[in-house]
């Protein structure tokens, strides 16, 4: 799947890119839909239906299948939007202004159409003009329509009498058949964990299959923070015939939405060893994956399939991102965060959108907010964030749970709550009240109980506050970026950001902002300190597996940037220099804990 530009738009949130192939994939750009809230899909399925003026029946809750035909058609209208608007910038003048220019504007200096494109601006001669113009059109492709499954929210679902439905209509399952079923080209990202019976479920949908030469309609996506966690969902795969077309690496900490630490693994190191092991790997996969084709009966591809490498979390300016490409061999990178400051590129609303162009360092934190008990990237003045606590200090804390992606618990219930929810809330509380425990202590266990917030909803809040203006009420809406946003300070247009990313202007006014490796370092440091720093002398000094090895995983992982940094040749020698400096203090600060 060939793409115009080299970097993509990670999924964010439910809402943020819920849109966002409409909005840019017609100059090429690749983005991620999110498919965990159906109800926000029906809702804007609705909108964009009216907008292009395209029939729409609705889907009720409790129709037949109603969560995989939502997604179907939703992406299914996507698809045929962008194929229009892809077909109106083919057939654009190339005039000052009109969508062909500003596609071939957008797009990489380096690259063969725009090469082409400027010979034939310097082109006098009307009649090869022409010529040129007419092959430039051809150069003209959408950007991917990809999708996102969290592999973890697995939720069962009942009937409209409350009888429970057999597996295949479960959360994770009936989002992967509504995109299966759907008329898109594009891969679906499998992230947060491995999920076997989602895995396997795959196999009964043809378009995942390779055809002779390789090609795929539908392409699968890992998203991972480790060579670890790449090699065992990798294999699980491949031994059902299934290939993943692209291992899509993303920092633990330095990223946007739910930050998943694991044991002090660094993007460098992994990045390191997926470059030393890609050939080891492709040979693997490949042989397990032709194995079971043959034992299917299906066609197996005449050539050795491979896959493609990419990098996401915490990048920031172009030296960033020409070092992966270059040094590593990423073929694209993800640019989330960065792009929640761009307004034509995502879904988000004016008060959201605003703070986050204000937010300063101490503006982002990792906070427990999520129902699934890990830790999430947040804004503290966000409107869900104040509504939280606006809740608790009114005695009512808690959430309406209106979705319930996320009510697995049933601590005091028969059927399952959410922890987020009022109802959960307001039990646990009692039963922690019925203890009797010394105020200080039971106070720093309410705060555990209350800290949830119902994110699976709030997160599509942006949605209705931006563009449905008759669903105002009631709307808090969430938001998760990443701590690199701290660096960027202000809106920016999709051309400043696509030339900030190409390196063609710099829109961040951060000049000691540190290298994406060194804030992942020290991010993970904090989090060591966290979990480990406070412990009594006793424990501290008892032998600690998990421990060992997060400590472990950061002095290689300093050890390996004292020697990479001399070949990040993209940045200055003062910059490779305070790099070093930036090492030594951390080091001092690992000797301390």
């Amino acid at each position: 799947m060939t793409t115009a530009h080299t970097f993509h738009i990670p999924v964010m949130g439910t809402s943020f890119t819920i849109d966002s192939p409409i909005r840019v994939a017609r100059y090429g750009i690749s983005s991620v839909i999110s498919l965990v809230d159906d109800n926000l899909i029906e809702d804007v399925r609705k909108f964009y239906a009216a907008r292009y003026k395209e029939p729409f029946t609705p889907i009720k809750k409790f129709d037949e299948d109603w969560r995989a035909r939502r997604i179907t058609e939703y992406l299914n209208l996507v698809n045929r939007i962008v194929g229009q608007q892809t077909a109106d910038v083919r057939a654009a003048a190339f005039e000052p202004g009109s969508e062909i220019t500003r596609y071939f504007d957008l797009i990489p200096d380096e690259s063969a159409s725009k090469k082409l494109y400027k010979r034939m601006l310097d082109t006098q001669d009307a009649s090869a003009r022409q010529a040129l113009q007419d092959e430039l059109r051809t150069h003209v492709i959408a950007g991917r329509i990809d999708v996102n499954i969290m592999t973890k929210l697995d939720k069962p679902n009942v009937d409209r009498n409350g009888n429970l439905l057999s597996e295949e209509f479960s959360d994770a399952l009936s989002a992967l058949r509504g995109f299966a079923q759907s008329t898109i080209n594009g891969a679906i990202e499998l992230s947060a964990g491995f999920n076997r019976r989602l895995y396997t479920y795959i196999e009964e949908f043809a378009d995942f299959y390779a055809d002779a030469v390789g090609d795929f309609k539908k392409e699968i996506i890992l998203k991972v923070s480790d060579y670890r966690s790449a090699i065992t969902q990798g294999k699980f795969l491949a031994r059902k015939g299934l290939w993943v077309s692209e291992f899509r690496i993303e920092s633990g900490l330095n990223c946007g939405g739910h930050a998943f630490a694991g044991s002090g693994n660094l993007m460098g190191p992994v990045l390191e060893e997926f470059k030393q092991k890609r050939q080891e790997l492709i040979s693997q996969l490949d042989g397990f994956c032709r194995e079971a084709l043959k034992l299917k009966d299906r066609i197996v591809p005449s050539a050795p399939l491979s896959f493609r490498v990419t990098a996401q979390g915490g990048i920031g300016t172009a030296q960033e991102d020409t070092f992966l490409k270059r040094y590593y061999g990423l073929t694209t990178t993800g640019w989330g965060s960065p792009f929640l400051l761009v307004p034509e590129a995502v879904q988000i609303d004016k008060d959201t959108h605003q703070k986050l162009a204000a937010a300063g360092e101490d503006d982002l934190f990792l906070s427990n907010v999520s129902p699934l008990n890990v830790a999430f990237n947040n804004l503290r003045n966000s409107l869900s964030e104040l509504r939280r606590c606006e809740m608790i200090t009114a005695g009512t804390p808690g959430s309406l749970c209106v979705l319930g992606h996320l009510a697995t618990n049933t601590e005091f219930t028969k059927n399952p709550v959410c922890t987020a929810s009022r109802t959960y809330q307001k039990l646990k509380l009692e039963a922690l009240r019925a203890l009797g425990l010394p105020r200080e202590e039971y106070e720093r266990q309410a705060a555990k109980i209350t800290d949830k917030a119902c994110v699976c909803a709030q997160l599509g809040d942006s949605f209705y506050k931006n563009t449905l203006q008759d669903k105002l009420t009631g709307s808090f809406p969430a938001v998760c970026p990443g701590p690199n946003i701290a660096y960027f300070n202000r809106a920016a247009t999709l051309k400043e950001m696509i030339d900030h990313i190409y390196g063609r202007i710099n829109i961040m006014p951060f000049p000691n902002r540190p290298h994406m490796f060194i804030k992942e370092l020290k991010l993970n440091l904090n989090q060591f300190a966290e979990l480990y720093a406070n412990k009594k002398q006793e424990d501290a000094e008892r032998k600690d597996p998990v421990r060992d090895e997060f400590r472990q995983n950061l002095e290689e992982g300093i050890t390996y940037y004292r020697q990479l940094i001399p070949q990040i040749i993209e940045e200055t020698e003062a910059f490779r220099a305070r790099m070093l400096q930036e090492l030594d203090l951390c080091t001092q600060r690992l000797a301390t804990l």
